[in-house]
């Protein structure tokens, strides 16, 4: 599957920071460690309704791992998937009358649409689920090898505790697990499982439902493993950073983590595990379940420039859960305008520190909202002293304008 364009990062003088960044796992803030070549997973979208600002600030946040590792002086090897089959998608198709495929080809070239406005930087391997069944087949027969596999009607099951740290990403008690495994696509009251929180790797044919062949019978793969097979498949294990939403950090994370480390033996599958935070309407989470969606493409539809929804997301730290608001937009616009009249002024206050600001805050766990505001004082500074004693340098504006590509990913 094709992936889309990648913007313009600018040279920057120096070399960026070691970033440090928070690993649900732990709880903590910890340096990360990649060697010269800096592995990332980020999962995708499910292509039935793209792109709301939930999605958008996810891949935000993690496009700015990228750009950290990159200023850091890494070669960034990132994947993501796209689950281009899955029952929501199926459902939506029967709900509208599309054609499954045509509708998960459409909203999956809007959000390569999206992506390009937004800046976000391209993974090397953009995998689609149903080109990845050939990989998925190969782990789920490891992971029958391994003895960690049981069918119950022609379906395949993981023994999750067949991975004696399962349940160590999320670190919940089994009582929240199976809560939140019931909301979040699983089965655990499905008779003749072993445990109520093995999960789905293989669905056998259903009438109507596309189906591919396997030494298992005519099927789909479960969620979980989709990316797991992705993942280690383009990727050498372990993984420096697995990346999504935190409503993936159970079970999708966990359930993936545990069959990746059974089935290649090792632990752990990823470095750190690192999750945004959901965006709210109303105070509501923003989901497709609830519709109250905001839209990239309506918001770039109705003239709204892609580097103010970007500002928009950057103002908020990537872990909080935050709400989008007519004021967050109007704030972003506004910055947006000061920032370019900054940068465009035949002389401003040096650039240097404020680059160095911006790095500083960015390998804290990428603090935006930090690096943004040392920008302001760029900003504002430059507003207020240009053309005064020491407020002379004429590169100064360049060098702001090329950090803010480079690291914020914003076009002055």
């Amino acid at each position: 599957m094709r992936s889309w364009p990648s913007p313009v990062v600018p040279s920057l003088p120096g070399q960026g920071l070691p970033l440090r960044l928070h690993d649900t796992a732990t709880g903590e803030v910890r340096p990360t460690s990649p060697g010269p070549e800096a592995t990332i997973y980020v999962c995708g979208i499910t292509p039935y309704d793209a792109t709301h600002m939930g999605h958008a600030a996810t891949y935000v946040a993690f496009d700015l791992v990228q750009r950290v590792w990159l200023d850091a002086g890494h070669d960034v090897h990132y994947v993501q998937n796209v689950t281009d089959v899955d029952d929501p998608l199926l459902a939506r198709a029967l709900e509208t009358g599309d054609d499954w495929e045509a509708l998960a080809d459409r909203e999956t070239q809007l959000f390569r649409e999206d992506m390009t406005a937004l800046s976000v930087l391209p993974p090397r391997h953009y995998i689609g689920a149903v080109e990845s069944i050939p990989a998925v087949i190969d782990y789920i027969q490891k992971l029958q090898t391994a003895g960690a596999v049981y069918a119950i009607d022609g379906d395949l099951y993981f023994r999750v505790h067949s991975d004696e740290r399962f349940g160590s990403v999320a670190n919940l008690p089994e009582e929240q697990m199976l809560a939140i495994f019931a909301e979040r696509g699983g089965d655990p009251d499905r008779p003749g499982k072993q445990h109520p929180l093995d999960c789905l790797l293989w669905l056998s044919e259903r009438p109507g439902d596309p189906s591919w062949d396997s030494p298992f019978g005519r099927g789909r793969p479960g969620w979980h493993i989709e990316c797991s097979a992705i993942a280690l498949d383009h990727l050498a294990s372990p993984v420096d950073v697995q990346g999504g939403g935190s409503d993936l950090a159970f079970p999708h994370h966990e359930m993936g983590a545990s069959e990746a480390q059974v089935a290649t033996g090792s632990w752990p599958y990823a470095r750190h595990y690192t999750h945004a935070g959901m965006v709210r309407l109303d105070g509501e989470k923003m989901s497709k379940s609830r519709g109250n969606l905001v839209f990239v493409s309506r918001l770039r539809r109705a003239g709204i420039d892609p580097a103010a929804i970007r500002l928009a997301i950057l103002a908020h730290h990537y872990r909080g859960d935050w709400d989008w608001t007519d004021a967050v937009l109007a704030e972003a616009v506004t910055r947006l305008a000061a920032w370019r009249a900054a940068v465009a002024a035949p002389v401003a206050v040096p650039g240097e520190p404020t680059l160095a600001a911006v790095r500083s805050h960015l390998a804290d766990d990428l603090d935006a909202p930090g690096a943004l505001a040392a920008i302001d004082r760029w900003a504002e500074e430059t507003r207020l002293r240009a053309g005064a004693a020491g407020a002379e340098d004429a590169g100064a504006g360049a060098l702001v304008r090329d950090a803010v590509a480079a690291l914020l990913g914003v076009a002055l």
